[in-house]
């Protein structure tokens, strides 16, 4: 962005690196036993501190690519409160070991989960949302009794070096821990053996990841994106849809890994759709978005040519412009796009477009787009705008997504009661609520043996009546 100069991102020394890793695991299990309300004053901190920083955030988030502080906060700073909020409820809860009940054959024993910490937690946070998607794992690592190290993205260095501030403020590094840096940086984190590695980014990223954590056997969240279709059928309710896609779609313009990637709208229904959604962009961001404040940008030169040449591809191949097109490379700025005719085979259909660009493709039979959906990877988020539930169900049945919203979109990611993640290509493993503080605990089976149980009779030397024995407990028990 073209809003500040910031300082260059310098890479954490290796020595600072190990260093801190070795406090973390000489830590982990002093602080693995402190109890459900410790965390919960660890919490409070934490909530304490973001809202402090609040204004710091915005300016941080501001000059990194011109967000609206208005969306900071119901983007960035209201998941974490809410997230805070919700396991500070639930925590004890969560905590508590779980009775299971216990076999026939093994009578006179009794069975428990006790959920512990997985120990010393890397996580990776990207630069589309720095505080949110950073600060939410963070609450669900709390919560379960970590240690943390967090490697913020070197593209968003104002809200990085807030977020270091913030922390640093509150928690000692032996418990958490910001090292700011570039590839360099992740490089040498990777190398370590962690307990759990969480990351947030593009499956290609993803998979690096992947492989490093394989050389230690460190459990991943990948936590990470795709190409997230949207389809209107003949019964949905037009102007809701349109309404609800644009925001979607151009929310910290376009860099969210769940907005509506492609559109798919019945044609009984396109005409009046595109009128819909046009009028929409305009009531959002005025007729000239450049000039609007509650417009954000791409986050530098490289993504803004990226997302450039996505389109420049599009129409070189017969696409259509619908809407906006319009392109400032001083301030990184692509307006609000709406096309059709986009080819299958050009950039902006087979890569995560992450940018305020949304193909637009008109059908007539729902199985030739769930056909289309599934010749696919994967996606993070399948939206569905109808109001007959015969054809939500068929859709539901027929497609696979890391999660869905009925008649909205990207909302879920906002309710902590649900699991929120994707499946293969678009991630593995969840996060919020409960599932956050399961991802980070190890669910430790105990088993009790209190008198001795009928297996005390099947010992060796075998026989003919322990055999007989043997046959009895596979038939009935």
């Amino acid at each position: 962005m073209n809003t500040a100069v910031s300082e260059p991102v310098v890479d954490t020394q290796i020595e600072d690196i190990q260093r801190i890793f070795d406090l973390q695991q000489k830590h982990q299990y002093e602080l693995g036993n402190t109890t459900a309300a410790q965390r919960i004053a660890k919490l409070n901190k934490l909530h304490d501190a973001v809202l402090r920083y609040r204004p710091e955030i915005k300016e941080a988030l501001y000059q990194d690519y011109r967000k609206h502080p208005s969306e900071v906060d119901l983007t960035e700073i209201y998941p974490v409160t809410s997230e805070i909020k919700h396991t500070k409820r639930n925590i004890r809860s969560w905590m508590s070991s779980k009775r299971v009940p216990t076999p026939l054959a093994l009578m006179g024993s009794s069975s428990r989960v006790v959920y512990e910490p997985k120990g010393v937690v890397l996580l990776i946070s990207p630069w589309n949302f720095p505080i949110n998607l950073t600060l939410g794992p963070l609450v669900s690592a709390i919560a379960a009794g970590n240690t943390v190290i967090i490697k913020p993205s070197e593209m968003t260095p104002n809200a990085s070096g807030v977020m270091k501030k913030l922390l640093g403020e509150i928690f000692e590094e032996k418990e958490i821990a910001v090292l700011e840096g570039g590839v360099s940086t992740s490089t040498e984190l990777l190398k370590l053996p962690f307990n759990h590695i969480f990351f947030t980014g593009a499956p290609s990223i993803g998979k690096i990841v992947m492989r490093a954590a394989a050389e230690h056997l460190s459990s991943v969240t990948l936590e990470l994106g795709g190409k997230s279709p949207t389809i209107v059928d003949e019964t949905a309710n037009v102007e809701t849809a349109a309404r609800r896609i644009a925001w979607g779609k151009f929310v910290n313009n376009g860099q969210v890994c769940i907005a509506p990637d492609y559109l798919f709208v019945h044609e009984s229904k396109q005409e009046e759709f595109m009128a819909a959604f046009k009028k929409n962009m305009t009531a959002f961001y005025s007729e000239d978005a450049s000039k609007e404040s509650s417009y954000a940008r791409i986050v530098n030169g490289k993504h803004y040519n990226r997302v450039k040449g996505y389109v420049d591809d599009a129409m070189s191949k017969g696409a259509k412009m619908e809407a906006g097109g319009n392109f400032d490379e001083s301030q990184d700025y692509i307006s609000p796009t709406l096309m059709t005719n986009v080819a299958k085979d050009s950039k902006l259909m087979t890569e995560e477009i992450f940018g305020p660009v949304l193909p637009v493709y008109s059908f007539t039979n729902i199985d030739t787009v769930i056909d289309e959906i599934n010749s696919r990877e994967k996606p993070l988020a399948l939206y569905i705008y109808s109001s007959k539930k015969k054809n939500i169900n068929y859709i539901l049945a027929n497609t696979r997504a890391g999660g869905s919203c009925i008649n909205h979109n990207a909302a879920h990611f906002f309710n902590t009661n649900l699991p929120f993640g994707g499946s293969n290509n678009s991630g593995i493993g969840k996060a919020h609520g409960h599932a956050g503080f399961l991802e980070f605990s190890n669910e430790r089976g105990v088993f009790k043996q209190h008198i001795p149980n009928a297996l005390e009779l099947l010992l060796p030397p075998y026989n003919d009546f322990k055999q007989k024995l043997i046959d009895l407990t596979i038939k009935w028990f």
